[in-house]
Parts: C-alpha cells; sequence; structure tokens
C-alpha cells in the first residue's frame, strides 16, 4: 500500500492475524489498511481505537456483510466472526476500577486468540480480604495477567499464592508522584515474586499475547 505493508504471514506464525494499531495512524491511511487486510483474513482486530476511528471504519465496511464490534471500554475493535472454540484457561485481575480498561484490553485480546478467561476485577491491596475470598478464581489456570496503577504492588501478592506463569501490567492510574505509571512499573521490575513477568505501561495487549501463548502450549 506504499504506507504500509500488512503481514499476511504472521498468521501461520502466531496463530492470529496481525493487529493493527490505530494510535496516531490517519483515519484515511487506516481505513485502507483495515478494507484490504480483510479481503484476505477471516478476522481482525484493531486496538487503541477513538470512537472517531471506529465511525470511520463501519462506513468503509458498511457495503460489506462482515461483523464488526466496537469495545469502547478496551478500545478495541474486532471484525469477522469469533471462534467459541477456546481452550485452556486464563485469569485475568485488577487491583481498581480504573484499571478495567487495560484489563478489558486483555481479556478481549485473551479471548480473540482462543483462550478462556476468567476476570477477577477491584481487588487490590486496599483491601486484600477482596482476593483471597476469590482465591479459587485461579483454580486451573494456566496464566494470570495482573493490571495495577499506584503503588502496583498487586502482582507481587499474586504471584505469591499461584503456580502458573504471571504477566504484570503497570498501568498510568494514580496520583503525582506516581508518575503515569512509572511507579508501578518499578515495583513490578522489583518484585521478588517468582515467575512474573512485566510488560510495559497499560499494555494489555502485550500481556494478552504473552498469556495466551503461554496457555496455548500447556494445551498442546
Amino acid at each position: 500500500m506504499g504506507f504500509a505493508k500488512y503481514d499476511l504471514k504472521r498468521e501461520k506464525i502466531k496463530g492470529f492475524p496481525e493487529v493493527i494499531l490505530a494510535l496516531g495512524k490517519d483515519e484515511k491511511h487506516l481505513t485502507e489498511i483495515v478494507v484490504k487486510a480483510i479481503k484476505r483474513t477471516k478476522k481482525l482486530l484493531i486496538t487503541r481505537v477513538i470512537p472517531e476511528q471506529y465511525a470511520a471504519i463501519k462506513k468503509a465496511l458498511a457495503k460489506s456483510k462482515i461483523k464488526i464490534k466496537y469495545y469502547k471500554i478496551a478500545n478495541l475493535i474486532y471484525i469477522g466472526e469469533e471462534d467459541k472454540n477456546r481452550i485452556g484457561k486464563i485469569t485475568v485481575v485488577c487491583a481498581g476500577t480504573a484499571d478495567v480498561p487495560v484489563a478489558e484490553e486483555a481479556a478481549l485480546c485473551c479471548e480473540f486468540f482462543g483462550s478462556n478467561v476468567e476476570r477477577l476485577y477491584d481487588v487490590g491491596v486496599a483491601g486484600i480480604h477482596r482476593l483471597l475470598n476469590n482465591a479459587d478464581v485461579f483454580e486451573g489456570c494456566n496464566s494470570v495477567i495482573v493490571a495495577a496503577g499506584m503503588d502496583g504492588a498487586l502482582p507481587s501478592v499474586v504471584g505469591g499464592l499461584i503456580s502458573c506463569p504471571l504477566i504484570a501490567v503497570p498501568t498510568s492510574v494514580g496520583y503525582g508522584a506516581s508518575f503515569r505509571g512509572l511507579a508501578a512499573l518499578l515495583t513490578m521490575l522489583n518484585s521478588c515474586s517468582v515467575g512474573m513477568s512485566v510488560v510495559n505501561i497499560d499494555n494489555g495487549f502485550g500481556a494478552a499475547y504473552q498469556a495466551h501463548l503461554i496457555n496455548k502450549m500447556v494445551c498442546k
């Protein structure tokens, strides 16, 4: 397309087509990528979508019979039929309600990739009993994603309760000294909780990809 080269081999390599990042893309460029990509693949996931971009994509695909769904809280668009034959189990946890958009980005992406997901939200360390009272949510899961802002302590606590890999997601939620997620990121990077890896600030998508790959390997 001159301005873009959609990776048609990604699905064969990773098991899911290339995901399009909408952030910062011109609406004309974005819609052209989407229209051409969907002709070559049966499903398409677009992340970090704003309402104006969704409206442009919806208009561009108006004459087709392709299903398009916009998940506003997670800023995601999914185009095509969802695969209901999901495998294994991934548990997605978040500390507070303000972390839900990042947690939902992770949870929805895991489902689109083909994993079963169980959610546990608003169980931060300020009321640790909420987590401990729902610890059964971790039974049978092959990987866990934990999103938290502020002090970023929740992944360390969860990591001490589970035996499977954990992916920690620092969020940009918090007051001044949280430095838009940097404090949470540093806490998670310095955690003594074993079996935990850390993705970038607000990167629910990246956490989902890693968690799904782990889940897929376990389920082989």
